[in-house]
């Protein structure tokens, strides 16, 4: 079975990055960074930091686990906390962003209010569900390593 990881990349701003994906003949969604796990990964959190690197040039710090969820494919999504303070939109270098028939992915930073996080599309929608409850439980904090 395929494992998946995913960041709730927090920033010092009090905001998350989350990709916007553009594709010809469905509504936008929204996605975090993240993807699968090689076989030359360590571990989660290794896979989970290569995958930052590739889809944002960025460094993650403090990663903590958030959810672990099956997806409809039958995989496993796990999903982490993290603070981000380096990202660079601009030197990507993940696989999907060479084939021009895949969209577009567009970063934005999004508040971390109720009404910002409930007015994305975010994809899987359990994803959204949990943030939700952890905004409105004021728990939605990265822990000092």
């Amino acid at each position: 079975m395929k494992e998946r990881v995913r960041a709730i990349l927090l920033t010092t701003d009090g905001t998350m990055l989350v990709i916007n994906r553009i594709r010809p003949g469905i509504p936008p969604y929204q996605v975090l960074v993240g993807g699968g796990v090689e076989p030359q990964d360590a571990d989660l959190e290794g896979a989970l930091l290569r995958e930052i690197h590739e889809e944002i040039a960025g460094e993650a710090v403090n990663l903590h686990p958030f959810r672990q969820l099956e997806n409809d494919k039958g995989e496993t999504e796990h999903f982490y906390l993290a603070r981000i303070g380096v990202w660079n939109f601009d030197d990507r270098t993940g696989p999907e962003f060479a084939c021009d028939d895949r969209g577009e992915y567009l970063l934005e930073e999004v508040p971390l209010t109720v009404e910002a996080v409930d007015a994305l599309n975010l994809m899987p929608p359990q994803i959204k569900d949990a943030l939700l409850d952890a905004i409105r439980a004021g728990s939605l904090t990265v822990p000092v390593a």
